[in-house]
């Protein structure tokens, strides 16, 4: 049965569409999830990871049959380029959201006659559930950070490391989750530290952009 030429269901390419998704879905949980975010607890880029993957992968699914032209696609991927460098700096889980909303656009406009209904509705879906499911069901909490200069040189010590969060948290009146000391410097007796604390536990929050040099070696 078709709709304008364009077939409502095809039950072989929708069938491989769900199959390679499947995969593709696991793999990055396996690879983002369990090993990278283990590792760093950076929630912000396991966030990008995802959506960034799927985005991806759905788009080279979905434009496999498309043939494009040589300046048209490298002036859709030049956006990203022309908005970084042109305009103010831009978080990167905000750039995820520019990135997945340009892919859903790509996808909806140049999907042609031999990708069904069927996968192009699967596909939307498919991007606003994992979205949601990463936004509002598995991260919760997401983790904030700032670098500040720290003077008391001598809490920086590992045996004084509850002393130092004790003293960080009544001056700056946040919750902190943990603490990492960066550059050290002694001849001024102060040390870079990095802060990381939960904005569901600081209902007065510090604006978040942290672009402080935490192991740079200026003065």
């Amino acid at each position: 049965m078709e709709l304008f030429g364009i077939p409502l269901v095809d039950t072989y390419h929708f069938t491989e569409l769900i199959i390679r998704f499947a995969i593709n879905t696991l793999v990055i949980i396996i690879l983002v999830r369990y090993l990278y975010y283990k590792l760093t607890n950076r929630k912000d880029y396991l966030f990008t990871y995802f959506l960034i993957a799927t985005t991806v992968f759905l788009i080279c699914f979905m434009l496999e049959n498309v043939k494009l032209e040589l300046g048209f696609a490298l002036g859709l991927f030049a956006v990203f380029g022309i908005i970084r460098y042109r305009t103010q700096q831009i978080e990167i889980k905000e750039m995820t959201y520019l990135f997945l909303v340009i892919g859903i656009s790509v996808i909806n406009a140049l999907s042609n006659r031999k990708i069904s209904y069927a996968e192009i509705i699967f596909t939307n879906v498919a991007l606003i559930t994992i979205t949601y499911l990463l936004e509002k069901v598995f991260f919760l909490r997401h983790e904030t950070r700032k670098t500040i200069e720290y003077e008391k040189i001598e809490l920086i010590k590992p045996e004084n490391y509850q002393l130092m969060m004790d003293d960080l948290e009544e001056r700056t009146g946040l919750k902190i989750n943990r603490a990492e000391i960066g550059r050290i410097n002694f001849l001024r007796d102060s040390a870079r530290v990095r802060i990381y604390y939960y904005s569901e536990d600081n209902p007065v929050n510090f604006e978040d952009t942290d672009n402080y040099p935490y192991d740079d070696d200026d003065d």
